[in-house]
């Protein structure tokens, strides 16, 4: 499995702009939250960093972002996997919705969830998601 480190992030010139769909170059989106310069300062900013690291396949970060009390000990992420986009239904306070559209195998598949998040020392995590239909 590839993962990528927070210097290769840096290295990949063939994502100019953030995976997370925002319109804005990395290094001024999700990558200062990735690369842990700085915590996301709300939930969609942290769904938003979970899902750029998906897309560059950071394990560690996804661990990092889970709360304690739901994290699982590894995440498996397959490299197979294209995200290819991601957007935001809805977004309250500790609750985001969205849609992460993904190719395995030249097919697309969604993913559509509401999330939860917590608040917790000074930090956004990310606790469990309810997935829908």
């Amino acid at each position: 499995m590839s993962i990528a480190t927070n210097s290769s992030m840096k290295k990949n010139k063939s994502i100019p702009h953030c995976p997370c769909g925002s319109g804005k170059l990395i290094n001024a989106c999700c990558e200062p939250y990735i690369k842990e310069d700085q915590p996301a300062p709300t939930a969609e900013a942290l769904m938003r960093s979970r899902y750029t690291a998906f897309a560059l396949g950071n394990e560690q970060y996804l661990l990092d972002s889970w709360h304690a009390s739901t994290r699982p000990e590894s995440i498996d992420i397959d490299p197979a996997m294209q995200w290819i986009r991601l957007s935001i239904l809805n977004s309250d306070t500790d609750r985001v919705e969205f849609v992460a559209t993904y190719r395995i195998q030249g097919r697309a598949h969604k993913l559509h969830e509401n999330s939860r998040f917590i608040f917790e020392h000074g930090k956004w995590f990310y606790v469990d998601g309810e997935s829908k239909a």
